[in-house]
């Protein structure tokens, strides 16, 4: 591990950053390689974090530590300094977060809006819509009930975020455990009947979002077909 980092530590002192030139391929000296190859796994698994730091500073400063030299900032400094960084970059985010909250927001409200004037189309009083696409004639569950279910979930620009039918697998899952919206609609199925849901954000996951794929404010799309109440 210590020549690991003597060759990254090595690389640094050069005037050109080294990622400026593309001089690492497999003629390269073994331990040139393995300095790379640690280089870049180490920035593949912290890419986030050092997406808006100096890399210049930070391959100093990890040059520094590696070889025992004495710090440019205490330890005092350094750890007031990323506390600071870290606050700025949480607001950073959350102001980000907000601005596409309230992009999908009217996005959202826009598509719902014209949406309810298509033919078919049913909305509900708490904002749901729903499009009956093949009416079941089995029975209806309730919101106790688990039931088998064939679905895609998409948003209203196309992305498919889940789909146990490209998966040709169905699945099983208890009414209340699903969103508020998803739970609404299959109330109003029954078995055999295959259903659009248009779900306001409210209906889903809110202004929080559900990791990288439902952003914050996101009005969802299911296509669903209720095989079984069991």
């Amino acid at each position: 591990m210590k020549k690991i980092l003597s060759v990254v530590c090595a690389l640094s002192c050069l005037s050109t950053p080294v990622w400026a030139a593309n001089t690492i391929n497999n003629q390269s000296a073994l331990s040139t390689q393995a300095g790379y190859s640690f280089g870049y796994l180490v920035g593949k698994s912290n890419a986030e974090a050092l997406q808006s730091i100096d890399l210049n500073a930070f391959i100093e400063g990890l040059t520094a530590a590696s070889r025992n030299q004495n710090p440019a900032l205490s330890e005092q400094e350094m750890a007031n300094i990323l506390a600071l960084y870290k606050k700025q970059a949480e607001a950073k985010d959350l102001l980000e977060h907000q601005q596409q909250a309230d992009i999908n927001a009217k996005a959202g409200a826009d598509f719902l809006n014209k949406n309810a004037h298509q033919a078919g189309v049913v909305t509900t009083a708490s904002g749901l819509q729903y499009q009956v696409l093949k009416a079941g004639q089995g029975k209806s569950p309730n919101k106790n009930s688990t039931v088998e279910i064939n679905y895609e979930g998409r948003l209203i620009d196309g992305t498919v975020f889940d789909s146990s039918i490209a998966r040709e697998q169905s699945v099983d899952f208890r009414v209340s455990e699903v969103v508020s919206g998803l739970a609404q609609g299959l109330l109003t199925m029954k078995e055999g009947g295959k259903t659009r849901f248009f779900i306001p954000a409210k209906l889903g996951y809110g202004e929080i979002g559900a990791g990288d794929a439902i952003g914050p404010n996101s009005t969802l799309i299911f296509d669903v077909e209720l095989i079984k109440v069991k």
